[in-house]
């Protein structure tokens, strides 16, 4: 929790806790986006720890390959919840700085994910992730 925690919550907070909130509508938009980006990662990281016998963390991966719940439509929702929480603040205090930030945090994890996750998912699960990679989109649902 420490790492989505400063990502989608201290640092945004940082950049905009001196800006007025929204409130109204803007703000009942916003709360719906941090609902839906908590709800998609405490799922992605329930799967983890239920199917996967593991963590988000590097240090306790999870030993299976979690292909279940939110990953049957899309390889990284867990960083899509994470991502959905940055612009749920952006939202919430109107701030094109924290637009700017997430698409610098998508980045990242776009990054990351190329060099090294798919990588070594590659390397620990084989073919099973070979195939799951041919079924399933990175970001975008396949039909």
């Amino acid at each position: 929790m420490i790492a989505p925690g400063t990502v989608a919550g201290w640092i945004p907070w940082l950049l905009v806790h001196e800006r007025t909130p929204a409130s109204g509508l803007v703000l009942a938009l916003a709360i719906g986006l941090f609902g839906l980006g908590g709800a998609i990662y405490t799922w992605c990281v329930w799967d983890f720890a239920s199917f996967g016998r593991g963590t988000p963390a590097p240090i306790d991966a999870p030993r299976k390959l979690v292909i279940r719940g939110l990953y049957r439509w899309v390889r990284n929702p867990m960083y899509v919840g994470v991502l959905t929480v940055i612009l749920a603040w952006a939202l919430w205090f109107q701030a094109a700085s924290l637009v700017v930030y997430a698409l610098g945090v998508a980045a990242c994890f776009h990054a990351f994910i190329r060099l090294y996750e798919e990588p070594h998912l590659a390397r620990q699960f084989e073919a099973e992730y070979e195939a799951y990679r041919e079924r399933v989109g990175r970001w975008i649902p396949r039909l």
